[in-house]
């Protein structure tokens, strides 16, 4: 039996709603155009999010890990947290004002050994209903690592990025002011998205970093500025190296029949997401 096999299966409920003003701030945040009474894909992100009171609030501005044997994640020692990928089925479109509830399921927790020591990766599975309709499905990949003690890595130098195998593209540079609103709209705490010295001097960042369902969002809206709004059945994410405030980010796309694929770029041309998506 594994350390954490009393957690597997363990389930939370919450409930939300969706409503008009949170619809606006979300696109104002993202600079996506509304779509009418019909939310854009990623809105589930910043509905059913954490209310841990702010005296329970950790360092590093998450939740302080619970050592209750009835907590809903298990109590992983390692400081560091990183959502590193998602797969999403979009079932059908969120309806203004709609009546939410989520069920989170602990899918799996498996502990492995990385170049950066031990590693505890868990797998959250996500039932998100709108007015009783199931809307969204999603299996969550949580990775929790060791304390970092190497130096920030420089940024690395500028190429000149060929955007001849994609079909579309855009360029962004994701700034302080964006970052904060991000974190407000999803009432996420993690200082290394807003306190610059923390992210720097504890964590080993050469500065802020980018929320991954944030650049996740914006391959979305770049989705949906292609194929029109709820155009994606199906999208996958995977988080493979930090991005930061302040660097350009290349949000590029290719179609190659229902099937989508998109990423992120830095000015390297470097991959900081991958997704992959159908239409």
């Amino acid at each position: 039996m594994g350390a954490w096999d009393a957690w597997i299966g363990r389930q939370m409920v919450q409930r939300d709603r969706l409503t008009p003003a949170l619809l606006q701030r979300f696109c104002a945040t993202i600079d996506s155009a509304e779509s009418g009474d019909v939310a854009p894909q990623a809105i589930h992100w910043v509905l059913c999010t954490p209310e841990a009171a702010t005296v329970q609030l950790g360092v590093d501005g998450h939740p302080q890990r619970s050592e209750s044997p009835d907590s809903f994640f298990p109590p992983v020692p390692h400081p560091r947290r990183m959502w590193a990928s998602s797969k999403v089925d979009f079932l059908a479109p969120i309806q203004v004002n709609a009546e939410i509830e989520r069920v989170s399921t602990i899918a799996s927790v498996a502990e492995k050994s990385g170049s950066t020591g031990s590693l505890v990766f868990v797998d959250v599975t996500h039932e998100t209903k709108a007015d009783g309709v199931l809307a969204i499905k999603e299996r969550q990949t949580l990775v929790y690592r060791e304390a970092n003690t190497a130096k920030p890595t420089p940024a690395p130098e500028p190429a000149t990025i060929d955007f001849s195998e994609w079909d579309f593209h855009r360029t962004l540079v994701p700034n302080e002011a964006l970052l904060f609103r991000f974190s407000a709209i999803t009432f996420n705490t993690h200082r290394i998205h807003y306190d610059a010295p923390y992210a720097i001097n504890e964590e080993g960042y050469r500065g802020l970093v980018v929320h991954g369902p944030l650049t996740s969002s914006l391959l979305l809206d770049l989705a949906a500025r292609e194929f029109g709004a709820n155009a994606v059945k199906q999208f996958a994410f995977r988080a493979q190296s930090p991005a930061f405030a302040g660097e350009p980010l290349q949000l590029v796309g290719r179609r190659d029949g229902d099937a989508l694929h998109l990423a992120a770029l830095n000015p390297a041309g470097q991959t900081v997401v991958a997704a992959e998506g159908s239409l």
